[in-house]
């Protein structure tokens, strides 16, 4: 039997590409209304919505800067419109994350990488808060990452920022709990999508040494895990961190 989604109102952010495009498609594939965002490539956008829209049933595509405050806000009043409010907000966008020392980091970039994992999640969650409060019933999941349990080295803004956007979604899932909100963590592994394209073959080999599964995984083990958290079966799990990694976190 698969999990219960129905026709609920589902915000993923930067979805038309990686993770973000197959959470989209699976989502829509099990009967969601998706709004699927974009900032940047509007011929990318064009193609993943199209695809999109080949899944079936009503879908549309936003464009938004979603570390803006005032952009967040027209991007759900645009999704309101068309769709109608968010049930299920999965704040997925990202950007550039290379790996230096410390001393080679400047404050700007640092500042860049907790608009897009506190900042934004923050604006996006307040933003959609009022309904799920309202109707007493959403969904909220986060894609956090393995690096932040592990601290990586030479990597220290994008595991601080990540470090802080846990904290937000345990916070907020006892905050919310009462209102039959929940707020769960999906932790990815290096899934290789299309950021990723300029890996050498010793840093992918690298990776899987460490494996105990000795394999990369697949966006669509991401978009199931997803799934799960956004269905009616889930009503009683929140708080969670779910390891999507093939064993690479067992401590």
């Amino acid at each position: 039997m698969p999990f219960t989604i129905n026709s609920r109102v589902a915000l993923i952010t930067g979805s038309t590409r990686g993770l973000g495009k197959q959470m989209a498609l699976t989502l829509a594939h099990n009967g969601a209304r998706v709004a699927m965002n974009y900032f940047g490539n509007q011929q990318v956008a064009e193609q993943a919505f199209a695809e999109l829209q080949s899944v079936g049933g009503e879908h549309c595509l936003v464009r938004a800067d979603v570390t803006d405050e005032s952009e967040v806000a027209g991007m759900i009043a645009e999704i309101e419109s068309k769709l109608g409010p968010v049930d299920i907000l999965v704040p997925n966008a990202t950007c550039e994350q290379p790996l230096m020392p410390i001393e080679e980091y400047e404050w700007a970039f640092f500042q860049r990488m907790v608009d897009f994992f506190q900042k934004s999640p923050f604006l996006l969650t307040k933003a959609c808060l009022p309904h799920m409060r309202e109707q007493r019933w959403g969904r909220i999941v986060h894609l956090t990452s393995e690096v932040f349990p592990g601290a990586w080295p030479n990597f220290c803004p994008y595991i601080s920022a990540k470090g802080g956007q846990t904290g937000l979604a345990r916070s907020n899932a006892r905050e919310f709990a009462p209102y039959g909100i929940t707020v769960n963590m999906i932790v990815p592994g290096w899934i290789p999508v299309e950021r990723h394209s300029d890996a050498t073959d010793e840093e992918k080999a690298d990776y899987l040494a460490t494996s105990p599964m000795g394999r990369f995984g697949d966006p669509q083990h991401v978009a199931d895990a997803l799934v799960y958290f956004a269905s009616e079966e889930a009503d009683f799990v929140t708080g969670a961190t779910l390891d999507v990694n093939g064993g690479r976190t067992i401590y």
